[in-house]
């Protein structure tokens, strides 16, 4: 029987646990006792062997996922910083390598109450958001650093990151504060990419409808104590319609230096687009043309056991050049930079855990459209802004028999707004009944700094507003899991109420819009889900074969609004996501196949021969997506069909989305 290894430590709370790599926000230096599971942190069991670090090890037996008792995660290789019962949706390596994705966001599509807005294709742009959330309102982090765009949340994914890197990804639902810091309005998502691997090397070539090539090239190798990986991707296409080619480049290199029970984890990463962006921003401009391009770099420690310090510090940097008229020689010119530090403590005693952490985050921007206007240019840039941002974070862990509590309060103050230092409280408690259920609770607030682009933007068409306040939110959380070897089932009812919303509005349909403290939100909202193992189930299944089906719905109401909202009702009030995996031959052959349903509320203006005509609602719409592969020793075959049904949709009005897509592949990992 294959075996696992875990870290011997007396504090350790994993049961009958699975061989993955469940030790989520280890990247963060953040724990969670998880109080839902969902998507594809249930993957089944037939995996390779995980393997955590440490001196000490004890082998525990590989058990299949549906004996998965109780999952705490882990901060780091010893002990948690923070808990909180809250929906953790996280997506494996393994369902990864299943899927074959062309972006991140084709694999958050199938999350529950994920809404993926999508602009273009295969990771081009898109807008995403958690629990009825705007693109502004989610955390992006790669590693536990705050990648979050300053500028706008339209480019908060041009990441430096190819799919092969990628470990997993997390996605915390709901106000996170005390988690991701105050950005995390609605939520969070962390994307980890794979370490602590010896020996490594792999590249894939895909090609596919509408002139689609893509390429990638990695490697790890470890050098004495130092472990290295580097990798190099590219992908292009001619677009599904007119003006929607694209070329996107990725370079991420990433290096762990490991000091006996402390270490250093560096990622540098260089992301370059172009891509035509047909009626991106407005249904009148079709020729629209985008150029982004984007560097990030990051230094973290772990140093410590009892007291365990955990710094950081980052930089990111992202350049936009954007042309409403394709070579018309005007361009709107952007430079945006985010300059971090963040330290860390943690202190174990018999009372629990209690972790402090304190962040300094400063945030400018170049441009000749956003800012205020400077004394002399920089270049194509004529207006500037700069803030700084401070928070504090304490809180306290507790364990006692069945119960977990964790308590905290992040305090948040910013150089550019007149708002007062305040403080933002969470409150979450898990009980396990059984070994089969647990029920979970919390409470939470969180707030959001405007984007540049709330305060700035201006056209013939927009107004920005440099008094805008803080957005503000509080949210209330209550659900239950279930598991036992057949299946794991999920259910939670959440209400978020939202203040100082900030909205782009207008009095009259004539009127021009402008971005407003108006709106107050109120917010209710389910998620159920269930995941079977179907070979359990039906005995003539020899591999494991799994099903899952996850269901959102959600009711958003704007209090005490006379305006036109642009953005507030429009949420998406229904989405269906249900996964089949199939092994079709032994271990070699297997597909899967993946279902959407989504229903979008609110309207959008439609527009015929470029002029606007009349406002219509969302329709709702399904697709279907299949994924085969086969499997060679270290060679990987896969044809992926997306979009089978050939279903027109858009998840934003007068975008269209590719009908039928056919991609094939080959991969090799040595």
């Amino acid at each position: 029987m294959n075996k696992t290894y875990l870290k011997r430590k007396n504090a350790f709370r994993f049961k009958r646990f699975a061989n993955k790599s469940y030790s989520a926000y280890n990247s963060m230096h953040k724990v969670v006792s998880i109080g839902v599971l969902s998507f594809a942190t249930l993957t089944c069991a037939a995996q390779k062997e995980a393997v955590a670090q440490g001196k000490d090890t004890i082998k525990i037996n590989q058990i299949a996922d549906k004996n998965l008792d109780e999952v705490v995660i882990w901060a780091s290789a010893d002990e948690p910083v923070n808990q909180v019962a809250k929906i953790i949706t996280t997506i494996t390596r393994e369902e990864i390598g299943r899927l074959r994705p062309q972006s991140i966001q084709d694999l958050l599509s199938y999350a529950a109450s994920v809404d993926i807005q999508t602009r273009g294709s295969h990771g081009v742009q898109a807008d995403v958001s958690i629990r009825g959330g705007s693109f502004d309102q989610s955390a992006i982090l790669l590693n536990g650093i705050n990648i979050s765009n300053p500028q706008t949340g339209h480019y908060s994914f041009d990441i430096p990151i190819n799919i092969s890197d990628i470990e997993r990804i997390e996605i915390l639902h709901s106000p996170s504060a005390i988690v991701y810091g105050a950005s995390a309005f609605s939520g969070g998502i962390n994307i980890i990419t794979k370490k602590n691997i010896d020996k490594e090397l792999s590249a894939k070539v895909e090609g596919g409808s509408y002139g689609l090539f893509a390429g990638e090239i990695g490697g790890a190798y470890r050098i004495k104590n130092v472990d290295n990986r580097l990798s190099m991707g590219y992908k292009q296409s001619d677009g599904y319609i007119e003006n929607s080619d694209y070329r996107i480049f990725n370079l991420l290199y990433g290096s762990r230096v490991n000091l006996k029970e402390n270490k250093i984890d560096i990622q540098l990463g260089y992301n370059k687009k172009n891509y035509g962006a047909n009626t991106f921003y407005s249904a009148a401009y079709p020729n629209q043309y985008d150029n982004t391009s984007s560097v990030l770099t990051s230094v973290k420690g772990e140093f410590g056991s009892k007291l365990k310090f955990l710094p950081s510090i980052y930089w990111n940097r992202h350049y936009d050049r954007f042309e409403l008229i394709k070579n018309s020689g005007k361009s709107n010119n952007h430079r945006s930079d985010v300059l971090g530090s963040n330290l860390n403590m943690q202190y174990h005693s018999k009372l629990g855990l209690t972790n402090f952490g304190l962040e300094l985050r400063n945030e400018s921007i170049l441009s000749n459209v956003l800012g205020l206007m400077m004394s002399s240019p920089i270049g194509d840039y004529t207006k500037k802004d700069n803030r700084l941002n401070l928070s504090y974070m304490l809180q306290h862990n507790i364990k006692y028999k069945g119960f977990t509590m964790a308590m905290g309060v992040l305090g948040f103050e910013n150089t550019a707004f007149k708002q007062a230092f305040k403080l933002y409280p969470s409150l979450s408690v898990d009980y396990k009944i059984n070994n089969n259920i647990n029920v979970f609770s919390s409470y939470s607030q969180s707030s959001r700094l405007p984007t540049f682009t709330d305060l700035y933007y201006t056209t013939k068409t927009h107004i920005g507003n440099t008094d805008l306040k803080q957005e503000e939110s509080e949210s209330v959380e209550l659900g239950s899991k279930y598991r036992n070897r057949y299946f794991l089932s999920y259910v939670s009812g959440f209400w978020l109420g939202g203040k100082n919303m900030i909205d782009w509005v207008k009095k009259n349909p004539d009127d021009k819009w402008e971005s407003k403290n108006i709106t107050q939100i109120s917010k209710f909202g389910l998620e159920v889900g269930v995941k079977l193992f179907l070979n359990e189930i039906i005995s003539s299944l020899k591999y494991p074969t799994t099903l899952k089906i996850d269901y959102s719905r959600m009711h958003q109401e704007v209090i005490k609004n006379e305006y036109i909202s642009n953005y507030a009702l429009n949420y998406l009030r229904d989405k269906l996501t249900a996964q089949l995996y199939l092994p079709l031959y032994k271990d070699k052959l297997s597909t899967t196949v993946s279902f959407r349903y989504q229903k979008r509320m609110g309207q959008y203006l439609k527009y015929e021969d470029l002029k606007p005509a009349q406002k219509e609602d969302y329709p709702a719409f399904t697709t279907m997506d299949i994924s085969i592969n086969y499997n060679l020793k270290n060679f990987n075959i896969y044809c992926n069909m997306n979009n089978i049904f050939n279903t027109k949709y858009f998840d934003l009005g007068n975008v269209p989305q590719p009908g039928f897509w056919l991609i094939g592949g080959v991969s090799i990992n040595l």
